[in-house]
């Protein structure tokens, strides 16, 4: 046990050596500022179909892109973000402000569950 304790250390060590400058390596990938799941408040089950999500930050709006069952959008943008939820057959559902802050490199994902009521 005590042989893995220092072969984890030495990885440790090796794999993020320390630098002299203060120099910050950015990853090049794409960071959503916002991710969102929408679930139907009667069934509790995530819902895509026929749903529309926008978000809002001043002049700036945008449709979210769904993936699986999560929207994404505000990529790589900071910003207060007022979110629009809607879809046939459902009460529309306004959330916000939502703050997303960044950091040296990219922003930082902000993830939110919105039920919508059923009509």
């Amino acid at each position: 046990m005590r042989h893995l304790f220092y072969l984890v250390l030495l990885l440790t060590l090796t794999a993020c050596p320390q630098k002299d400058d203060d120099t910050i390596n950015c990853t090049e990938i794409f960071v959503s500022g916002l991710t969102i799941q929408v679930k139907d408040l009667s069934t509790n089950n995530f819902i895509t179909e026929g749903i529309t999500v926008f978000i809002e930050d001043g002049d700036y709006n945008e449709e979210l892109a769904v993936v699986s069952d999560t929207f994404f959008g505000a990529g790589e943008r900071p910003g207060n973000y007022t979110i629009t939820v809607s879809g046939e057959g459902y009460m529309t559902a306004v959330v916000g402000p939502i703050e997303v802050l960044s950091d040296e490199c990219h922003v930082i994902t902000q993830s939110v569950e919105i039920s919508l009521t059923p009509n």
